[in-house]
């Protein structure tokens, strides 16, 4: 029974309590494709036909049930090199009218992961019995789809609409003890016992000892038309407002009313053409290729195709406890490693400390950590005031401010305290690499380990390597970054690296609109339209002007024939305006720190241009939407391709996962993708050139 090899399928064993247990095999997460249906459909066939067999066991191999629906297969769809089958096939065909409408019961044993299409197969079964921590959910939005095996229709049936609702449109997967008493189970038994449980319980069903239950037909749970609407109204209207720009979550939607208002079995047709649809849809295309991407960024050619094995990496020193140093070794304690945090006087000490013990508090205030975890986490922090403590460290993380000579002064200092196979990192977000090592004997210990703010909470981590950085060592913080649960890109040093380098131009592009008269809080307000999560104003008054021009200095200096050298900030910053921590900056923050436009704000950018000697022109004041997107964005991937052009990125996809982890760029527009450009796949390199204020398209 089983398919081809790459492509899974089932085998099928009849006990002689007349119970057939169908085993799913699809290593290593038991994925289910076409290949594994039809065997599946098969098995199903033979143990009706088969008068030993009174009941079905549905289990995975190896402790999973099943993953969920090969996600290579929908990618082969949208190339055109897997041939879709027939809208319903399996969904109403095998599901429907093969297992969940058979003369035979069906018990599905669930370990390991009941996810997507796993847990629609499990659902068309007539029980589910489940340990108490496998994971059962129906994350498909998260890859711009619906659950398009019957998940819509049985989901609401099983354990409400309400629940449903937030576990399809939220992604999230429930565990075997709240999946019991939720109702998506009937059972929680340990994993030993799980299919000798499944088997009894198949055989209960078939002495109508328990009941026989289609759980498509079910009703109790399923609120009267009117409420039901109401629900779903409101579940549209969150929807809209969590991403207005998404048309998914409502198909979803309309999909799950559609079984409400018409019946289950005309909503699974409508399911399965929905899905057929989406499948070919940009959103979905994005979305899947960035699923692709995160999984490969921890390949490396040159560097983790050469067997190298990452050296155990204990103890780790920070200099510097400001957000980002204090963040960093809040991130490395809550993954069990020993911190060593170094600042220059008590004061500074005190107040770092202080930061990592509020990061860890705002866990356990929110539930996720109880304080006895917490006294165990912090118990891993140690504050120095000298080097002493650094002879035995197996790497150190350099997060003091962005000087130059700073930096160097501390790693020649590193390189006489430190071991010989101490990793020599740097946090810095802009700054060369060589420059900082400049004063530094042994260069090939030398790495960026950019994290991006708040560092225990975002999830790149931006690693930068020089010429002389070793293959060792970039393969040691790959796997510090797997284990503090990072994604890891890894990028050539130049100044700003890749996410920086990428998005200079986008406030500059806001600051040359905004000077030559596009309202500054409109720009805000279309790019958070867009998708951004703030806009490149809001953003600026988050990072602080102080950062803001230190790193602008960085990129004026390095590219001075396509940086826009606005006086807007300095002047700004000289009344005192430094961004959100002085309450002022292009907004007002109040004590809540909500930010609201400052009708002053007028006055600063006149006398920016009168500095400047720019005039508004009418053409900026009256722009549309999309030509602020485009403004502002086909400058970012105009430095996309020069990144990618000059090889400090190995792949392009690695550019996407940048801007999305890094900048928080919808995941559904994609930035790069060989340079695919976001907004319309047919807008030509030249309309970019004519729209892009800051430099000509780069030729690749």
């Amino acid at each position: 029974m089983m398919g081809s090899k790459n492509k899974g399928g089932t085998i099928m064993e009849v006990g002689a309590d007349g119970v057939a247990v169908i085993t799913i095999i699809n290593p290593p997460v038991n994925s289910l494709s076409f290949d594994v249906f039809q065997s599946l459909k098969e098995s199903y066939d033979e143990a009706l036909q088969r008068d030993d067999v009174k009941a079905i066991v549905v289990t995975g191999a190896n402790g999973k049930f099943s993953g969920g629906f090969d996600i290579t297969t929908f990618g082969g769809i949208q190339k055109g090199n897997v041939e879709q089958p027939k809208p319903g096939y399996i969904s109403v065909e095998v599901l429907s009218d093969i297992l969940e409408a058979a003369r035979k019961p069906s018990v599905a044993a669930i370990d390991g992961l009941a996810l997507g299409g796993g847990l629609e197969v499990a659902m068309a079964c007539h029980a589910r019995i489940s340990t108490p921590t496998a994971q059962l959910g129906l994350p498909e939005l998260q890859l711009g789809l619906i659950p398009g095996l019957g998940g819509t229709q049985r989901l609401p049936r099983l354990v409400g609409l309400t629940k449903s609702l937030e576990m399809m449109l939220t992604s999230k997967p429930v565990k075997g003890k709240e999946a019991l008493g939720l109702g998506l189970v009937d059972a929680v038994v340990s994993s030993h016992e799980l299919v000798n449980t499944a088997r009894r319980c198949a055989l209960d069903i078939f002495a109508r000892r328990k009941p026989w239950v289609a759980s498509l037909y079910k009703t109790d749970k399923i609120e009267a038309l009117g409420e039901a609407r109401e629900i779903l109204n409101f579940a549209r209207a969150q929807a809209q407002k969590r991403a207005p720009n998404l048309e998914y979550p409502l198909v979803c939607i309309d999909v799950i009313e559609e079984g409400i208002v018409a019946g289950p079995k005309a909503a699974l047709w409508k399911e399965a053409e929905a899905s057929k649809g989406l499948v070919k849809s940009d959103t979905c295309k994005s979305l899947i290729h960035l699923f692709f991407a995160q999984r490969g960024t921890s390949k490396i050619p040159g560097i983790t195709d050469r067997g190298l094995v990452p050296r155990q990496v204990k103890k780790v020193a920070i200099l510097g406890g400001g957000l980002m140093g204090s963040g960093i070794a809040t991130a490395l304690i809550l993954s069990n490693y020993t911190v060593i945090l170094k600042e220059v006087n008590e004061k500074f000490l005190e107040a770092g400390i202080g930061r990592v013990k509020a990061n860890l508090q705002s866990r356990v205030k929110k539930g996720k950590m109880t304080e006895e975890k917490f006294e165990k986490t912090i118990s891993l922090l140690r504050g120095v005031l000298d080097y002493e403590s650094f002879r035995d460290v197996d790497m150190v993380m350099e997060a003091v401010i962005e000087n130059i000579s700073l930096k160097q002064q501390i790693f020649a200092d590193l390189e006489k305290y430190c071991p010989p196979h101490c990793i020599l990192a740097s946090n810095t977000s802009t700054i060369d690499l060589n420059l900082i090592g400049e004063r530094t004997k042994f260069q090939d210990r030398i790495v960026g380990a950019h994290f991006f703010s708040p560092a225990h909470v975002m999830p790149l981590l931006e690693i930068v390597r020089t010429k002389q950085t070793s293959s060792q060592i970039i393969v040691d913080l790959l796997n510090v970054a797997k284990k503090i649960k990072k994604t890891p890109i890894v990028v050539g040093n130049c100044t700003g690296f890749a996410v920086n380098r990428m998005f200079f131009p986008y406030t500059q592009a806001s600051l040359f609109l905004a000077e030559r008269g596009t309202d500054v809080y409109r720009i805000d307000q279309v790019i958070t339209k867009f998708g951004m999560p703030i806009g490149p104003f809001r953003l600026a008054d988050l990072v602080g002007f102080g950062v803001a021009l230190a790193t602008g200095m960085q990129f004026v200096e390095n590219f001075p024939e396509r940086t826009y050298k606005s006086m807007l900030i300095p002047i700004m910053q000289e009344d005192n305006r430094a961004g959100e921590t002085t309450r002022k900056g292009f907004y007002l923050y109040d004590n809540s720190r909500k930010a609201n436009p400052d009708p002053e704000l007028k006055k600063y950018i006149e006398k920016s241009r009168s500095v400047s000697g720019v005039a508004v022109e009418p053409k900026f004041v009256k722009l549309s939407e999309k030509d602020i997107v485009e403004m502002i964005f086909f400058p970012v991937v105009n430095e996309a391709c020069r990144v990618f052009a000059e090889g400090i990125a190995v792949k392009a996809a690695d550019l996407d996962i940048a801007a999305v982890m890094g900048m928080g760029f919808p995941p559904y527009r994609l930035v790069c993708n060989l340079v695919k450009v976001f907004i319309n796949s047919c807008t030509t390199f030249s309309s970019i050139s004519c729209k892009s204020p800051l430099g000509a398209v780069v030729e690749i």
